[in-house]
């Protein structure tokens, strides 16, 4: 099963489609068990409005049950991070500048965000070469990288920080 789900790039996609089309969050089947049919099992909310006003929040996240096995999952939008409080826009601009050259303090400043939030951003990046193996096997084009730092570029060239990250979660990887 896919966590993150293609289909919805903003925050008012997302609630659009949970008040018309519920379903187009229906998993196929269990990622667990692999029994199909699962069923609504409400929602949760999360903050994910970080614009000023943040007029949006709390936006809800559809639930699902398995009958079979009882287990319960989620399905995220391609708006929100899975595991992390920022969106991935800022992520991909603090990322940008970074590889850029600019230092951590300096990029923390610019964003207003801690320093240490930024450097394991910054250490997920240059450690995260199962990501890097796996984007390569999908797009060709970017297995003409000589090192990180042009792959990242190249690949931000192409589509997004959320788009990637949906692939890879599209792939199985756990996402942060």
């Amino acid at each position: 099963m896919h966590r993150i789900v293609f289909a919805f790039l903003t925050l008012e996609q997302h609630l659009l489609a949970i008040r018309c089309t519920p379903q187009s969050y229906r998993p196929d089947a269990c990622a667990h068990c692999g029994c199909g049919c699962l069923w609504g099992h409400g929602c949760y909310h999360r903050k994910a409005d970080r614009s000023g006003d943040a007029e949006l929040n709390p936006v809800p996240i559809p639930r699902f049950r398995c009958p079979s096995c009882r287990r319960t999952c989620s399905r995220l939008p391609l708006a929100i991070c899975p595991r992390r409080w920022y969106g991935w826009a800022l992520q991909q601009q603090v990322l940008l500048l970074l590889i850029a050259g600019a230092s951590l303090r300096r990029t923390a400043a610019v964003f207003a965000l801690g320093y240490h939030t930024v450097r394991r951003w910054w250490r997920w990046l240059n450690t995260s070469q199962t990501f890097v193996f796996h984007l390569r096997s999908r797009f060709a084009e970017l297995g003409r990288c000589a090192d990180s730092a042009e792959f990242w570029l190249t690949c931000f060239g192409q589509m997004p920080l959320c788009q990637a990250m949906a692939w890879l979660d599209h792939d199985g990887l756990t996402v942060p």
